[in-house]
């Protein structure tokens, strides 16, 4: 006896309110990375924010993508997205369990201007080929230059895809493992769901699966 389909809810964008199939997005395209990213405007002034829409999009050349979309409550544009507009650069930090509470913390509506390094208590480090500064406390920091932004729409939580090149990778060497690779037990990381829930990735949450062939 076949058994019986799953009641399906059906959603269309054109008949969803804005938030509630941003909600949506958010709860089923989990998890999702988390881009630390760090900018400075052309006033050089740091600023640093996270951002969930977020991967590595490329390996030859080296490209992460990521998108500091337009507010939806107001559809005013974020600092990042205004930052890389004036100074192309960007470097975009992981995020670790010990880092979880001040990167949330960071994503508070502070003026323009603000330091959000001093504000939620990182440390600034310099980099070595852009001018936006590293999270000391991120165990990879991605120094980046930003090759393109496409914006998506102009309204309400429409999306900018910021393209970035990695122009250099700092790896802390206590997250390494014997073959220097990333060791994802040691490294911690975590990643955003929906809501206000995250995932760590560490413990039984990892596993491996043996690759076809």
């Amino acid at each position: 006896m076949t058994p019986p389909l799953p009641e399906y809810l059906h959603f269309d964008p054109k008949d969803t309110s804005i938030p509630e199939f941003h909600h949506l997005m958010l709860g089923a395209i989990a998890p999702r990375p988390i881009a630390f990213a760090s900018t400075i405007d052309k006033e050089g002034r740091p600023n640093l924010s996270p951002f969930s829409f977020f991967n590595a999009f490329g390996a030859n050349p080296p490209i992460l993508v990521f998108s500091p979309s337009r507010r939806g409550v107001d559809n005013t544009t974020k600092h990042t997205y205004e930052n890389v507009k004036e100074v192309p650069e960007v470097v975009i930090n992981v995020v670790t369990y010990g880092m979880a509470q001040q990167m949330s913390d960071s994503s508070a509506d502070f003026p323009k201007g603000v330091n959000e390094f001093e504000m939620v208590g990182f440390t600034m480090l310099p980099s070595d080929l852009v001018k936006p500064f590293r999270v000391k406390e991120s165990p990879v920091q991605f120094e980046c230059k930003v090759i393109q932004v496409i914006e998506t729409g102009f309204g309400n939580a429409a999306g900018n895809l910021v393209i970035c090149e990695i122009l250099r990778v700092h790896v802390n060497q206590e997250v390494m493992d014997e073959k220097g690779r990333i060791d994802p037990h040691k490294i911690d990381l975590v990643g955003r769901l929906g809501g206000e829930y995250y995932v760590r990735a560490s413990g039984n949450s990892i596993f491996k699966l043996a690759k076809p062939g």
